[in-house]
């Protein structure tokens, strides 16, 4: 541990910021991502996928990142449809099957080409170390948020309050057990894919280690 840890990161999502301030996209696009994300994902995988959009909302709101909102839901939607049985690949890693798979979808949702291939970039992204704001806010703010999602990445940045509400409306349920055993399968089948390189890494001790997985601290009603 290093003589003198950094100051504690500021909070972005503060005090007071509640899920009321984030309004989920309201169009036809949107609404069949949900009944199809719904339809092919276990409950664990699916609320996590409404966390990761919460958060990465969250972070592009208070970081005042200006964001394509219908993009990024469906692409939170998305991002592990991947590692569903009726969607996964042998040949490529789930996040590359998850981003063709969406634009087969907005494909027939109307969305032109270029949309729809900047909506599997975020999807492909979601996996990069690290997205740079300014290339890719979408991607950016999608990344951070699994980051947190899975291991915890940047926690602090959002205030307890909001946390704890984000946590009670979409609990993790088996999240962390059900994830890590299809990052280890992926793994096993595909020795170079982004999940083995995760798991190489050290993924199942970071995810033992994630703040969202502890009881959350109480919060005044």
């Amino acid at each position: 541990m290093p003589d003198n840890p950094p100051a504690p990161r500021a909070r972005l999502a503060t005090v007071g910021f509640t899920l009321d301030d984030l309004a989920v996209p309201d169009t036809a696009a949107s609404a069949t991502a949900w009944e199809l994300a719904s339809a092919y994902q276990s409950p664990a995988l699916l609320n996590h996928s409404v966390r990761a959009y919460l958060w990465a909302a969250a972070r592009a709101k208070a970081q005042a990142i200006n964001v394509d909102s219908e993009l990024l839901y469906v692409a939170a939607l998305f991002h592990d449809m991947g590692l569903a049985p009726e969607f996964d690949s042998h040949t490529v890693s789930f996040e590359v099957a998850a981003g063709h798979l969406a634009r087969v979808f907005t494909a027939g949702a109307g969305w032109p080409a270029e949309r729809r291939e900047r909506l599997a970039e975020v999807i492909v992204r979601h996996m990069w170390p690290e997205v740079d704001v300014s290339m890719d806010p979408e991607g950016h703010v999608l990344n951070r948020a699994t980051a947190l999602e899975i291991v915890g990445k940047d926690a602090d940045y959002f205030a307890p309050e909001f946390r704890a509400e984000v946590l009670g409306r979409h609990p993790r349920l088996d999240l962390a057990a059900e994830f890590l055993t299809c990052f280890q399968e992926q793994a096993g089948r595909k020795p170079d894919s982004s999940a083995a390189g995760a798991v190489r890494s050290g993924l199942e001790a970071r995810m033992a280690d994630n703040p969202l997985d502890r009881p959350q601290p109480p919060t005044d009603s």
